[in-house]
């Protein structure tokens, strides 16, 4: 799929050292406007390309792992040649925020996105939102559970689908930790390792098992079954969605969002707040929602056809620049054994 996997904290590293420096978007001319993504190049370069045209300026991106550019661009300070991070999700700019690293939005820019899904230090924003669901096998499950404390139960064991090493399922978990406590998050872990989860490469392998029945039930974002809806038919998929009720840690809200760097030029700076207006604009917003099905946060775009709508779902409240914790993730999942 379009969206890269989270490997070890090691191994992103060094990916990152060994990433050619720069890649033009544009032209050979020097750049105006240099941001380090964290999403990946085939999902975001078409919109970079109508950002560059927006800008009437040169745009050059450093591709890679999120949490890796996040502290590749710590390890940098000042001398980072980054104007603007865009980040897959929020705890890679909440690791910056912490050390002070990202300039403070203005309120213009804040208000266009709900408090929920911005820094509450006012220093990142969302630009666009998934939520973790489960996919489900209707044939052989009926009713899907209303949280994911119930997946540690017997009659799970064996028939669950997950991708332990997904920064998005990282996040679920660090969620979890923040939200319940380590000890808690753990033992869930080792429930549900105990009940013996089937590891796939990525999300849509997934789905892919849930929707042939090799599995009852996967753990995914949302957008993968309604691209693969808006791709096949939802008439032609047997796995459905469900979307967790009741603050469940399981239906976590995350976002992609967006920081200027401290250490940017004053030109640099000046064309890094244009662009984080400009993903904010309709014209980003509507590309979020209707190429990727992900979640409109501003601009009054509506989701996709068929999404439902943000307000009606009823996801745990977190400050999400807590989830910059993810070192701590990783231990935990190697401790327990499911990485």
């Amino acid at each position: 799929m379009r969206r890269p996997l989270a490997r070890t904290m090691t191994a992103l590293a060094a990916a990152v050292l060994l990433t050619p420096a720069l890649a033009a978007c544009g032209s050979d001319e020097p750049a105006d406007l240099v941001i380090y993504s964290g999403r990946n190049e085939n999902l975001v370069k078409p919109l970079i390309e109508k950002l560059e045209k927006h800008l009437g300026a040169n745009v050059e991106v450093r591709y890679g792992d999120s949490a890796e550019l996040s502290a590749q661009l710590l390890e940098e300070g000042d001398k980072t040649e980054a104007g603007l991070f865009l980040s897959q999700d929020a705890g890679a700019l909440g690791a910056l925020s912490a050390e002070q690293r990202l300039t403070p939005l203005p309120k213009a820019t804040l208000d266009k996105v709900a408090a929920a899904h911005r820094s509450s230090a006012g220093d990142w924003t969302g630009v666009s939102g998934r939520v973790r669901v489960l996919a489900y096998d209707p044939a052989q499950v009926p009713t899907p559970p209303n949280s994911v404390h119930e997946l540690v139960k017997p009659e799970w064991k064996g028939k669950i689908g997950f991708v332990p090493t997904n920064a998005s399922f990282q996040a679920f978990v660090t969620g979890m930790r923040v939200l319940e406590g380590d000890d808690a998050a753990r033992t869930w872990l080792k429930g549900l390792k105990a009940n013996d989860p089937k590891k796939y490469d990525n999300n849509l392998k997934v789905l892919e098992a849930v929707d042939k029945g090799e599995v009852s039930l996967g753990l995914i974002n949302h957008y993968y079954w309604y691209e693969q809806a808006a791709e096949k038919g939802a008439d032609q998929l047997k796995a459905k969605v469900h979307y967790l009720p009741d603050g469940d840690p399981g239906g976590l809200v995350n976002v992609a969002g967006v920081g200027i760097l401290k250490g940017a030029d004053k030109k640099q700076a000046e064309y890094a707040q244009k662009a984080v207006d400009y993903l904010l604009s309709a014209e980003a917003q509507t590309y979020f929602a209707e190429e990727t099905k992900e979640y409109p946060l501003a601009a009054g775009v509506k989701t996709a056809e068929g999404v439902p709508a943000l307000e009606t779902l009823q996801p745990p409240k977190i400050d999400l620049g807590k989830l910059d914790s993810l070192k701590e993730t990783l231990a935990m999942l190697q401790d327990v054994g499911l990485v």
